[in-house]
């Protein structure tokens, strides 16, 4: 039995923080603090604060996200490599300038980061690149709005985003508002039933589709509470599965953009971003969408990660009050 339980311990135990300062990776002192005391922290991404909006509209959706990570108990750490140093936590000053550089920012996903650092670049970290560097501190929770997936016609294209392979092997709960609608929402999944990973819809029975709350693909598993998905984390990290699970959390129906009018406007984003490749492609079909939609597809993922920001930070809470008792129990 305490060979069972010293092997679970390493499982769920935090890894001492000056690894990442060995590897040159640089964690803000509040999130340090966090980590180090057992306070909830929340991986939050970069690309939407520096590719997702304009500035200051993205700065000041940054800081309310952060805000409202920090007020249902948790520390925000918004990741981003600035000078060509990992950062896993900002200050203001460091916020506003990402959101200021805009687009000049490299969007920025896992087989990007060598090489933004080795030019001492600045990165905005995608899913993957964030799930990457989460995972390196022993941060077990991440928000951010919509994660990638299998592209439209990805059977003849192979457009395939890496968040969902980074699901397959990094142990870190994605909280999200689903798949972007711009994306083939049922091959998504099953690519992420392939890689292993766990995919929970929060309160209710189908998937949500990003901008709006129905995708009219059912969801492999349910949770109905933060207390639940915390369940599963836990579950997940005790066990050492080593893969990432994914929680969809649908966008509140009062902020919903209209499902009809959003799929008109994809399909002619769609047709426009013809010979559109790359990690072009879904920079492009958002703005197009939002253009085409007279701003309601930007409303609505404002207040998407807004909401995933109060369901995440509550879930980090719930799972270090569960991993800490363990811990001592052990």
């Amino acid at each position: 039995m305490a060979c069972r339980i010293s092997v679970i311990s390493r499982h769920i135990s935090s890894p001492p923080l000056e690894h990442l300062d060995d590897l040159g990776v640089r964690v803000a002192p509040e999130v340090r603090s966090a980590l180090s005391s057992g306070v909830g922290v929340v991986a939050l991404e970069s690309t939407i604060v520096s590719h997702g909006m304009p500035y200051p509209q993205n700065f000041h959706t940054a800081q309310e996200v952060e805000s409202i990570v920090r007020a249902n108990g948790a520390v925000p750490a918004t990741i981003a490599i600035l000078d060509g140093v990992p950062c896993i936590g900002l200050s203001l000053a460091e916020l506003e300038r990402l959101a200021k550089l805009g687009t000049m920012v490299s969007k920025t996903a896992r087989r990007d980061i060598p090489y933004v650092i080795a030019r001492r670049g600045n990165g905005a970290t995608t899913v993957s690149a964030t799930m990457f560097f989460a995972s390196k501190a022993g941060i077990k929770v991440f928000v951010t709005g919509g994660i990638g997936g299998v592209h439209r016609q990805g059977e003849s294209t192979m457009d395939v985003s890496s968040d969902l392979t980074e699901l397959g092997k990094t142990p870190v709960a994605v909280v999200c508002a689903g798949v972007k609608s711009i994306l083939d929402i049922p091959r998504t999944l099953e690519y992420l039933e392939t890689q292993g990973v766990t995919v929970v819809s929060y309160s209710t029975d189908e998937f949500p589709a990003f901008f709006t709350p129905n995708s009219g693909c059912k969801a492999p598993c349910r949770a109905d509470s933060v207390e639940e998905c915390a369940d599963i984390i836990e579950a997940n990290t005790k066990l050492g599965l080593g893969s990432g699970i994914l929680i969809g959390v649908p966008i509140p129906a009062e902020h919903a953009a209209a499902a009809k009018n959003v799929e008109s406007a994809i399909q002619s984003a769609l047709h426009e971003a013809e010979g559109i490749a790359g990690n072009s492609v879904t920079p492009f079909l958002l703005k197009r969408v939002n253009e085409l939609t007279g701003g309601d597809s930007l409303a609505a993922n404002i207040q998407l990660v807004k909401n995933n920001a109060l369901v995440g930070a509550k879930i980090a809470t719930a799972l270090t009050t569960r991993l800490s008792r363990f811990t001592k129990s052990s």
